[in-house]
């Protein structure tokens, strides 16, 4: 029987909210077995730019990535927010690694071709390192990987953590049962996005077709859905979205998606 391999992404908002934050590692210091974080930092990384005078330009959610940007992205990604995460974790007495994409060439991608729309460096997966994962894995360290990659080529390049978290899950399910969490501020997917009691339990791929199609599926949720689904498609067991109750045995509350 296979182990179980936990990988979750933390949503930004948590991340900006000391408070959900420290409660949210209490939660990923104690899952037991194997396990993986990914984190972005999207909001502090639009703070620092704001303060040096550079303006964040974003399309349909997407940040473009110019050379000014990338520089502030690589700080605030694997140094502020990654640094600062992996402390925390060690005083949880959870023996943390941070690393990005680039360490021990974990995960290369290329940069995203110039379409309608030129988004810079940003970076679309082409490989995740899983042999070299799994090592890491053994010596009994928790990777914390934020949103970097590169291309072999000596480019970092900026990354979707949804989709990191996604891509990792996908290379180690031939070695481990991989769970993928999507943790943020919300339950779950809800049917009235203003309404927190309309979590959706179960959510297949037909079902989300027709909430995309309704509109209770949109903005930021998309891209995340689309990853979820990916990853179920190509080896993961199971996907499950929420908050800080997806790591509470009792609570039900939250939304699996199943392929």
């Amino acid at each position: 029987m296979r182990q179980t391999l936990s990988i979750v992404k933390i949503g930004g908002n948590i991340i900006e909210d000391s408070v959900a934050l420290s409660l949210f590692l209490e939660h990923f210091a104690s899952l037991e077995g194997y396990k993986i974080l990914v984190h972005g930092g999207g909001k502090k990384a639009s703070e620092v730019l704001n303060k040096l005078g550079i303006a964040p330009k974003m399309v349909n959610g997407r940040r473009i990535t110019d050379q000014e940007t990338l520089d502030v992205v690589i700080m605030v990604y694997a140094g502020l927010v990654n640094k600062e995460i992996v402390a925390r974790l060690q005083a949880l007495n959870c023996n943390a690694l941070g690393m990005s994409g680039v360490d021990a060439d974990t995960i290369q991608a290329q940069k995203r071709p110039v379409q309608e729309i030129d988004y810079g460096f940003a970076g679309d997966i082409t490989s995740v390192n899983s042999e070299k994962m799994h090592q890491i894995l053994q010596l009994g360290l928790t990777p914390v990987f934020c949103a970097l990659t590169h291309d072999g080529k000596g480019q970092l390049l900026n990354t979707n953590a949804d989709t990191i978290a996604s891509e990792i899950a996908i290379g180690l399910s031939t070695d481990f049962h991989t769970v993928l969490y999507y943790c943020f501020e919300l339950p779950g997917v809800l049917e009235d996005v203003n309404d927190p009691n309309s979590i959706i339990a179960k959510i297949d791929h037909t079902m989300y077709q027709k909430l995309v199609d309704k509109g209770s599926i949109a903005k930021g949720m998309l891209p995340k859905m689309h990853n979820a689904f990916a990853s179920l498609k190509n080896g993961v067991q199971e996907v499950r979205i929420g908050n800080l109750g997806l790591f509470q045995k009792e609570n039900k509350n939250y939304t699996t998606l199943v392929g």
